[in-house]
């Protein structure tokens, strides 16, 4: 991996540019347990730097914290923090990223490179977003740390890759409910899986998912015995998506069982 000479403001563009395809992360590659050896400051940065460079991101990522170990009151320890943060980014040490990059914000809150380590928070818990068979906390925090990076700093670049990633993160949840809201329905828990589909409806809307979920707010009301609603939910699925599969079986659905019922 080339970082192209990243320095201490981590050249925004180029930091940019190699983070968002959140490919270029490397494993562990075999760490190696560094030995404490005093080194002077700027030949231990640049020897961290040239792991880095080399694609030995978690050798690197502690050699930066050496820096800071090392030469704590040195304006390199600044710059070794952040550069810290990304190296175990790149090396997929997700948390590890996380704790450098709060580290920094907490010790530089007002630095200029605060919504680049804001951005690598949100990054570091984006990376791990499981299935949604599996539980969805991870999502929901990087939900949250996306929302921070667009709330915090909505005229950067940042922002508008985390917009970009916040939608993929909204429909990544809005497929958690409808995957639960399913199973509800086969349990034959109607009001259960109704409560999940509203959700879809009401709180991911601009998702994938709203259209199946309109269906099966159909589904679910003639089930329950509520036909009014059902008509409603599939007027509603007709004249958002009209030429859907879901509607087409939403009006089947509706001819079947409902036919001549006014929505209340």
């Amino acid at each position: 991996m080339q970082t192209k000479r990243l320095k201490p403001a981590l050249a925004a563009t180029a930091a940019l540019a190699t983070l968002v395809t959140g490919g270029c992360a490397s494993g562990a590659g075999g760490q190696k347990e560094l030995a404490y050896v005093a080194r002077d400051v700027e030949s231990l940065y640049a020897e961290a730097k040239r792991r880095l460079d080399a694609g030995n991101a978690p050798v690197a990522a502690a050699l930066f914290d050496e820096v800071e170990r090392q030469h704590p009151y040195s304006p390199w320890a600044r710059r070794a923090q952040l550069m810290s943060a990304f190296s175990y980014y790149v090396a997929a040490d997700y948390n590890k990223s996380v704790q450098s990059s709060r580290r920094f914000l907490s010790i530089h809150p007002g630095n200029k490179d605060a919504p680049y380590a804001y951005y690598l928070i949100a990054l570091s818990y984006y990376e791990q977003i499981s299935d949604i068979h599996r539980d969805q906390k991870i999502t929901e925090q990087a939900q949250t740390a996306l929302r921070e990076v667009v709330r915090r700093y909505p005229q950067t670049q940042y922002a508008s890759d985390a917009s970009l990633k916040l939608d993929l993160v909204q429909d990544h949840l809005a497929g958690k409910e409808m995957e639960i809201g399913r199973f509800y329905g086969r349990s034959g828990k109607w009001l259960a899986a109704q409560l999940r589909f509203q959700n879809v409806v009401e709180k991911y809307q601009t998702t994938s998912h709203a259209p199946e979920a309109l269906y099966r707010l159909t589904e679910s009301s003639l089930a329950l015995g509520i036909p009014e609603e059902a008509v409603k939910y599939s007027a509603v699925l007709g004249a958002n998506y009209p030429g859907s599969e879901w509607y087409e079986k939403a009006y089947e659905l509706i001819e079947d069982h409902a036919a001549g019922v006014q929505a209340t």
